[in-house]
């Protein structure tokens, strides 16, 4: 039987690591199967020194770099297929754009494989069954993920490092090393089982026991950090020093032009879900999307709701498009009102979703009757980097949508920063995979900037994570009502401010693989 696999070309380039790719799905959220990318990786790696091997022989008729190419894309396309097939769910609540859900689901991992495909064309030649190959495959996966996490405009989703987001005390060392270099540790540690294919008996044993040792250590290590932030955060909040936060998940249905009953009624609900104290100061936290469509300056025509109903001690934060008349953009924004519904902060989203908020060669796709899928026609603007908020001696940096996925975003934060908020519309998605695979990447943000992370979905999860990316409190997915919680002022120690512990990795790995190949 294995004979007629590794014969096989249409089972060793196509079928196989098509499969694989397809598999590493479940070591994500909401799965959580770590253990399967120790089967995964090492078959992904296995396929191509086999097909190294027989290419120059049992596939003689076909070119030995094609091979390599489809491999690599085959994976990706798997990857991605199984990964990102929810991003064709946002399409269903535009009819005009209903036909293109299945283009979609075909498309974007078409795109995306070849990523991997060209990875595979470059590295895949040099890697065989021996040791020094397995520094390069690592090399190869790590800066595929870098690569496409930058280029363009960015798409840093599922990295291997993620499939960790349910084991906080391993993740601690994310806020030294960073994210890019955590994936590359990853990947080598999943790795692991290929020593009982290439080392020598004698050393099989040894590599085996320090890996191990070290995945302890690492283990032991976070537990502390754990445990000394818990009770230094304790005695924070007995010590009166900390802010009231209620986070508001209304679940909303997503829905286009709401009228003014609608705008009102909806208005009226997230007051209700609020559950407003008048004499307890307190930031309210509403979802991005709760007015889905509707303009700062359409909602001030409801400002006697909030006098009603709020008092000087409360602040309000919510998502809503803003206009700029006199540069004639306009953006999605977060904006923080008083009772009055005066604005006293606005934020300006950064990264902007392709196709969703923004449409990439504008002329060509509008000349093809195509429109960006979130309401309107035009383009929303893109906002400036760095603006924080200050409140009660805490710093906020906020964050909207997808913008979580982005760990250059809480790199750029002062050290004085210690509260990250996310607001977010999670509807689009409907109940698929992808909102708590969305979550997740909340949890690798609180850790890398030493900040607590408060996250306000609508038909998403909401959350309270502390600075250890311990999650305090959540409501789950589809889930109505809200989250309090005092925040202890929590004055951050450091948090990761670049990609070099990443390069230096990179480098060393480098030099490893000459070695050992020469």
């Amino acid at each position: 039987m294995l004979n007629f696999i590794l014969n096989s070309r249409m089972l060793l380039v196509f079928i196989i690591p098509f499969l694989i790719g397809c598999l590493t799905v479940f070591t994500f959220q909401p799965f959580n199967l770590t253990f399967i990318n120790f089967f995964l990786f090492p078959c992904l790696f296995l396929v191509i020194s086999n097909i190294n091997k027989r290419s120059k022989n049992t596939y003689r008729k076909k070119p030995h770099l094609i091979n390599l190419f489809y491999v690599g894309y085959l994976f990706g396309i798997g990857f991605f297929l199984s990964g990102t097939y929810w991003i064709s769910n946002s399409l269903e609540f535009d009819e005009s754009l209903n036909f293109l859900i299945p283009f979609t689901i075909i498309i974007i991992p078409l795109i995306l494989g070849l990523f991997y495909g060209l990875a595979t064309l470059v590295c895949g030649k040099y890697i065989k069954l021996e040791i020094s190959s397995i520094f390069l495959f690592c090399i190869m996966l790590a800066v595929t993920d870098y690569i496409r996490s930058k280029i363009f405009t960015g798409f840093p989703w599922n990295l291997w490092a993620y499939s960790w987001s349910w084991f906080t005390e391993v993740l601690q060392i994310l806020n030294p090393i960073g994210l890019f270099a955590f994936n590359l540790i990853s990947i080598s540690f999943f790795c692991l089982p290929l020593i009982f294919f290439i080392t020598k008996l004698r050393f099989k044993n040894l590599i085996f026991l320090i890996f191990i040792s070290l995945f302890f250590l690492n283990y032991l290590y976070g537990n502390f950090l754990l445990n000394g932030n818990e009770l230094k955060n304790s005695q924070n909040i007995k010590n009166g020093k900390f802010i009231n936060i209620k986070i508001i998940s209304p679940n909303f249905d997503l829905k286009y032009n709401l009228s003014e009953k609608e705008v009102s009624s909806r208005l009226k609900k997230l007051i209700r879900y609020s559950e407003i104290d008048q004499n307890k100061k307190t930031l309210f936290i509403w979802p991005e999307g709760a007015l889905s469509g509707k303009y700062f300056f359409e909602i001030q025509n409801y400002e006697n709701i909030f006098k009603e109903n709020f008092s000087s001690n409360h602040l309000i934060i919510l998502g809503i498009n803003t206009l700029d008349k006199k540069e004639d953009k306009f953006f999605n924004s977060f904006v923080i009102v008083d009772n009055n519904f005066k604005k006293k902060f606005q934020y300006n989203k950064i990264k902007l979703v392709p196709f969703g908020e923004y449409m990439p060669l504008k002329n060509l796709v509008e000349q093809m009757g195509l429109k960006k899928i979130t309401e309107g026609y035009g383009s929303f603007s893109k906002g400036e980097l760095k603006k924080t908020f200050n409140y009660n001696d805490v710093t906020i940096k906020p964050l909207i949508c997808y913008e979580i996925i982005f760990p250059e975003l809480v790199q750029n934060i002062n050290v004085k920063n210690n509260l990250i908020i996310n607001i977010s519309e999670d509807g689009w998605f409907g109940n698929s995979i992808g909102p708590h695979q969305h979550f997740a990447k909340s949890i690798f943000r609180a850790i890398e900037a030493d900040s607590f992370l408060v996250r306000s979905a609508n038909k998403g999860i909401s959350a309270i994570i502390n600075n250890k990316g311990k999650i305090i409190k959540r409501l789950k997915n589809n889930e109505t009502g809200n989250i309090e919680y005092k925040i202890p002022i929590h004055k951050k120690k450091r948090g990761n401010k670049n990609d070099l512990i990443f390069f230096a990795l990179l480098f060393t790995y480098g030099i490893i693989f000459l070695k050992y190949k020469k």
